[in-house]
């Protein structure tokens, strides 16, 4: 039996997330000096992914999964376009409104 998150991300079309003990893995390959493209062969797991990976632990010093910086937006990114749209247009309409009197 599946669990709700891993229907979530089949419907999603991407992967779940790797474990903690898959992404050691990938260190631990790479510092036996294995390449970028053998380990990803050996894992069966994306070039860019296992790139991602050890840029990640290059730079913190962990593989964990982090904390999502900041307040998460109450807007979309097209909600936001819209809305900027909207207020566009209505000044116009109120600039032609007033011009027109």
């Amino acid at each position: 039996m599946q669990t709700a998150s891993t229907n979530i991300c089949e419907r999603m079309d991407h992967s779940p997330e790797l474990s903690e003990f898959r992404r050691g893995t990938v260190i631990g390959c790479h510092l036996c000096n294995k390449s970028i493209r053998d380990i990803s062969l050996l894992l069966n797991i994306s070039w860019s992914t296992v790139s991602g990976i050890i840029t990640k632990w290059k730079q913190l010093g962990t593989t964990a999964t982090q904390l999502p910086r900041g307040t998460p937006r109450k807007v979309t990114e097209r909600g936001q376009h819209i809305l900027k749209h909207t207020v566009r247009r209505s000044r116009q309409l109120s600039a032609e409104h007033n011009n027109s009197v």
